[in-house]
């Protein structure tokens, strides 16, 4: 988006990485608000981590962009963040890997976002001992945001800001070895509207379902059960504005779901914040916020909402599906994910990472 990104590439803030191990059993209840605290140390102070894909509670993998101008960075840990390795791929300086998605410890994709050619795609199959560039965006008025894939690993879903007044949606077959644009037939018009490259979640598949999130002259759900080929638009409940928007979706299955947003032009206010469905199709506002919704997360019986931008931040927890928030610490992050084996991690601001 060319509003939002440069919004938020213009100030990029510092890494921040956490994790946060919860018990699996079953039988024993959520943690209370009060037992949530950030434990936090500094990673990599020169990058500013905005995707992040948690595989398990030993790997994670999350890429950024440089503070200083220098090379864009990929950190991997295969030990639940005792050691983040430094697997980049060569020639990134001045790029920024705003999205990150792992099949596994040696499997990912990490997309680099901007105008033209700056949006690329590079793969590893080898824990990022090497990359291949899978592709490189050709259309000068194309820029693309964020990107999931379906369950299994081979189709995936990349999405750009409109070009022609529709966004634009990449997709693979292959596992992300090559990309190809499809058809904007089945897309509604979109003038005016972009997406924001907050956490790498605008974009995010559930099931056979996909969604992405917009801003700027409308904020909006967009929704395809057909692969990404045709998509309907709903409005998101979540104010729109120059600054303003969708910035994540989260889906504990395909019929319940999570949209969180603000206005980067006023981080403080995190009211209308929030939105929530029942049948993965309409969208009604949730409880308010403190702060901004860069990214949300469910963990159990937990739905985990962040956001930070500059020295505004924190961390935000609902018991009952959104209908409220709990804001359990002053501490924000940009992105958060958590895993099957009920661990999450986070990544935000000024080369931090912690645990809970």
């Amino acid at each position: 988006m060319r509003t939002s990104t440069k919004t938020l590439t213009a100030p990029l803030y510092a890494v921040a990485l956490l994790a946060l191990a919860v018990p699996v059993a079953s039988a024993s209840p959520p943690p209370a608000p009060a037992e949530l605290e950030w434990s936090v140390t500094t990673v990599d102070a020169d990058q500013s981590f905005r995707g992040l894909d948690a595989v398990d509670r030993d790997t994670a993998w999350v890429s950024g962009a440089s503070l200083s101008g220098g090379s864009a960075k990929v950190h991997r840990t295969t030990d639940g963040g005792t050691s983040w390795q430094d697997v980049s791929p060569p020639g990134s300086t001045g790029l920024s890997f705003r999205d990150v998605e792992a099949e596994d410890a040696r499997t990912a994709s990490v997309l680099a976002i901007g105008e033209g050619e700056a949006s690329r795609i590079y793969r590893t199959s080898d824990g990022g001992a090497t990359w291949t560039e899978t592709f490189r965006n050709t259309e000068p008025t194309a820029f693309y945001n964020c990107m999931d894939f379906y369950p299994g690993g081979q189709r995936g879903l990349a999405v750009s800001d409109p070009v022609d007044g529709k966004f634009r949606i990449l997709a693979t077959e292959d596992g992300g070895r090559s990309w190809e644009v499809l058809p904007d037939a089945g897309m509604p018009d979109s003038t005016g509207e972009a997406n924001f490259s907050a956490s790498g979640d605008c974009l995010t598949i559930s099931g056979r379902d996909a969604w992405f999130g917009s801003g700027g002259a409308d904020s909006r759900v967009f929704h395809s059960t057909d692969r990404g080929l045709t998509w309907t638009a709903t409005d998101s409940g979540i104010p729109a504005g120059e600054a303003a928007g969708v910035f994540g979706l989260a889906f504990a299955n395909p019929r319940q779901g999570v949209a969180v947003g603000g206005d980067f032009a006023s981080p403080a206010d995190g009211v209308d914040a929030a939105s929530t469905t029942r049948d993965g199709d309409s969208w009604s506002s949730a409880g308010d916020l403190t702060h901004l919704g860069e990214d949300a997360a469910y963990l159990r019986r937990l739905l985990l909402v962040v956001g930070e931008s500059g020295a505004v931040g924190g961390s935000s927890v609902s018991a009952d599906g959104g209908r409220s928030w709990t804001r359990f610490s002053d501490v924000g992050f940009h992105t958060l994910d958590c895993t099957r084996d009920g661990a999450c991690w986070a990544a935000g601001g000024r080369g931090r990472v912690g645990t809970l």
